[in-house]
């Protein structure tokens, strides 16, 4: 059967038959949830059976949001960034479970030495902040910046605790893939040449100076006291101390706003791959959509598959994350469902962005899962992403009768 076409004041898009609860939940988004302007796609099977924006794209404009309208979607980035990993390892250039050391020799200093690339990539690492100042122009100098991170010196030993890397990550990943690709590509380039690219994908770690600001998305900020309040209490006390794991890794040196510009929207040519990605939520499901189906557009392998969706291995001292202060599982560069945030099923893995943006793969259902919005929320199970959620998993059921 055709695909529902959908057009009025608000929302644009369509909806495959079996899927229309999800095109309702994004309705009575705008209609009762604060939405302002956003975006869901969702793949089953290798097929696009939603695809949904509406809403306004600029509020100081009301310019729409249009099919293409991109928006950054801050930590929902990681899961692209894991992805090209998973692609080095499929390729065997990268093993999981060898020393980050033995791609990367000057990395073995200070104590890192046995740091394995499961365990950084599992923010096991204890590289969750940054001694020596770090700021856009260190950023933009990937040599300066890899200095520095081989200088680092971890906070425990590999392996032994868990700490959100909230910025660091995408950092060490990226200069990990510039030493194992044997073009040396950065993690940006990386990902324009072997996923965006190929399969056809408005999505960027490294957005162009060519992108116009009329297709990105402005955010309308959450107030930082609506930021914390979702927190666990003693995370949000954490936020007020300058040396507390969770203002190392995510408010001081460099913090999470690098990608933003004042003049441009979102800054131009800067990788932040734990933090900086803009895009459609068409293209984050996409992505994950080749992941979720066996991965041959990109040449991935069925150990590589097989890794990503196995449980998650946790450190010496348990799951409890001690910057986010609760039991938040990780695997392989991608948040793993767990008993606190939970999404897919037991074999899903992807990436939750500050505000409520979100993007996975369930390789057991053969589904792909991505929501962008420009008003922030909350960060965890915002009731925007989590009406679409439990509106795509009533719609499974339906389907699958």
């Amino acid at each position: 059967m055709p695909a529902q076409a959908i057009q009025d004041t608000t929302i644009h898009g369509e909806v495959r038959p079996g899927f229309e609860a999800v095109r309702d939940a994004f309705a009575e988004n705008f209609a009762s949830r604060n939405e302002l302007g956003a975006a869901c796609c969702i793949y089953h099977q290798g097929e696009k059976v939603v695809d949904l924006w509406g809403g306004v794209r600029d509020a100081a404009t009301g310019a729409p949001w249009e099919a293409g309208t991109m928006t950054l979607v801050f930590s929902a980035t990681k899961g692209l960034s894991a992805m090209t990993l998973a692609i080095a390892n499929a390729r065997g250039w990268l093993d999981y479970d060898e020393r980050v050391a033995t791609y990367w020799p000057e990395f073995a200093q200070n104590g890192k030495a046995a740091i394995t690339v499961r365990q950084l990539l599992a923010h096991q690492a204890g590289l969750f902040g940054f001694h020596a100042p770090v700021d856009r122009s260190v950023v933009a100098d990937l040599d300066r910046l890899a200095a520095i991170m081989a200088a680092e010196t971890p906070e425990w030993p590999a392996g032994e605790r868990q700490a959100y890397h909230g910025i660091s990550l995408g950092f060490y990943q990226g200069e990990l893939l510039r030493r194992i690709d044997p073009q040396h590509r950065t993690l940006g380039q990386f990902f324009q040449e072997e996923i965006a690219t190929p399969l056809g994908l408005d999505l960027y770690i490294r957005l162009p100076e060519e992108i116009p600001d009329e297709r990105l998305a402005p955010l309308q900020l959450a107030s930082p006291i609506s930021n914390l309040r979702d927190l666990p209490f003693q995370a949000m006390v954490a936020a007020f101390i300058p040396n507390s794991v969770f203002s190392r890794s995510l408010i001081r040196n460099p913090g999470t706003l690098l990608a933003m510009d004042e003049e441009r929207v979102y800054a131009r040519n800067l990788e932040v791959p734990s933090g900086g990605g803009v895009g459609t939520a068409r293209g984050i499901a996409r992505a994950y959509s080749a992941f979720a189906t066996g991965g041959a557009e990109l040449g991935l392998r069925p150990a590589t598959l097989a890794a990503l969706a196995a449980p998650p291995i946790p450190p010496q001292r348990g799951f409890f994350d001690q910057c986010m202060r609760g039991d938040i599982r990780f695997a392989l560069g991608f948040m793993k469902p767990g008993p606190v945030w939970s999404f897919g099923g037991p074999a899903s893995f992807g990436a939750p962005g500050a505000g409520g943006s979100l993007g996975y793969a369930d390789p057991d259902t053969g589904t792909a899962y991505a929501y962008v919005c420009n008003r922030m929320g909350r960060s965890h199970d915002d009731p925007r992403d989590l009406a679409l959620r439990e509106a795509l998993a009533r719609s499974l059921e339906k389907v699958a009768a």
